[in-house]
């Protein structure tokens, strides 16, 4: 009887042994399967990303990421996405998709990438294709964009030196630089066009004294030489012609 009873508590025992493995053994499987499911969906959208098909590209991972939001390829969809979007010319779904990277992984590796990434959405939008495409000079028109990217630029050189994304940050820093001064020399001349000459010389000042390092400052001086003059305020158009003499030689004002 007893060992019936032994016999018995043995095979179930191996029963529940044999059930438990086969427990253990399914999810294993089954993130084995998800992964390869992964893997190939994100296969498939960077196929479509190296093919220029952005907005196939752009939806296949998005479901990828709503569907697998912490899968192994989590980090590299969003930043995938981040691209698409600025390629798309999605500035808001970009902006909010890096700033919701930064802020959730703020020690990331690639987290100078979502830096350099923030300044070039912000570069693309305050950009007027069609401006530029005819060649039309609108520098006084809204530059709160480009001060968002001269911002986004410098802080990445800042914290990240040596980002293989700062050399080419500090080139369009000196170019947003002189974007913003273009801004300031079109409301100087505004105010010299209106007679308004303080105005008009205290915006050259303001350009000399933060975009020094642009091409716009010698009309600026320029400008506060000329509107010193009409202000009948002798020494400071003294000092405005040393400044423009010594930087400018050939600008006509000195020549004259």
């Amino acid at each position: 009887m007893l060992s019936k009873q032994l016999g018995r508590h043995i095979v179930l025992s191996t029963a529940l042994c044999f059930m438990a493995v086969g427990c253990s053994s399914q999810p294993d499987e089954e993130q084995q399967v998800a992964k390869t499911q992964i893997e190939s969906l994100y296969e498939q959208a960077r196929e479509s990303m190296a093919a220029g098909n952005f907005n196939l590209a752009q939806e296949q991972l998005s479901n990828l990421n709503r569907r697998f939001p912490f899968g192994p390829y989590a980090h590299q969809v969003q930043l995938d996405l981040i691209y698409l979007h600025y390629k798309l010319d999605n500035t808001e779904e970009a902006l909010a998709a890096i700033d919701r990277f930064i802020s959730l992984n703020p020690n990331h590796k690639d987290i100078d990438y979502a830096m350099y990434m923030r300044g070039l959405v912000n570069q693309r939008a305050e950009h007027n294709g069609i401006h530029a495409m005819f060649g039309v000079d609108r520098s006084d028109r809204d530059s709160s964009m480009a001060e968002e990217a001269f911002k986004d630029f410098a802080e990445l050189v800042r914290k990240y030196p040596d980002s293989e994304y700062a050399a080419d940050a500090k080139k369009r820093l000196v170019a947003i630089k002189s974007r913003l001064a273009k801004k300031e020399l079109a409301v100087a001349q505004y105010y010299m066009d209106r007679q308004a000459y303080l105005a008009a010389a205290n915006r050259g000042r303001y350009i000399l004294e933060h975009f020094s390092d642009t091409p716009e400052v010698e009309n600026a001086l320029a400008m506060m030489v000329e509107s010193y003059d009409q202000l009948d305020l002798p020494e400071l158009r003294e000092d405005a012609l040393k400044v423009l003499r010594a930087n400018f030689p050939g600008n006509q004002l000195v020549s004259n």
